[in-house]
């Protein structure tokens, strides 16, 4: 086990692997947090794992590789973005944050865990989004809104994706 920082890169990687099994794509843009939500959208119902779909198991893990994955696009797509990660913190993993370089503190586990409970009144593309826009000048993408609620489907395990 590394510090808390390796950890979050690592799971950031993992997570990227992990939903192009199942056709999400990531990429490390802001955009593709419209992936993200509709991830929540398949796999959650009323705050809770839809059954069968992939957060009835390892819950904490996964909603934490999408938070790393979210605070690693920030970091990637802002320049002067940095990770503030706390190794002696026993809630580290919940506690990480982004600091922007106009001195903005975003905490991505956070807003996944409510993403999760609250479902698309916490949407991860309008938050992202929001928080980055006059940083980036990226236009909002309309489509967001046309993201239907999916079912689950059956999906094939995580660790057959490679």
């Amino acid at each position: 086990m590394g510090t808390l920082l390796e950890d979050i890169k690592v799971q950031s990687s993992f997570i990227i692997k992990a939903f192009s099994a199942d056709d999400l794509k990531l990429d490390y843009t802001v955009h593709s947090f419209i992936e993200v939500d509709k991830f929540f959208n398949r796999n959650v119902d009323n705050g809770r794992p839809v059954k069968g779909g992939r957060l009835t198991k390892n819950l904490g893990p996964i909603i934490f590789s999408i938070g790393s994955y979210v605070g690693e696009t920030i970091v990637k797509t802002i320049p002067g973005a940095v990770w503030q990660t706390d190794d002696n913190d026993p809630q580290g993993e919940i506690n990480a944050s982004v600091r922007l370089p106009d001195g903005t503190i975003m905490w991505p586990m956070q807003r996944v865990m409510k993403r999760f409970q609250n479902g698309s009144e916490d949407s991860i593309y309008v938050y992202g989004h929001s928080v980055t826009k006059e940083l980036t000048n990226e236009l909002f993408d309309q489509s967001y809104w046309q993201i239907d609620k999916e079912k689950a489907k059956p999906n094939k395990p995580w660790w057959k994706f490679w």
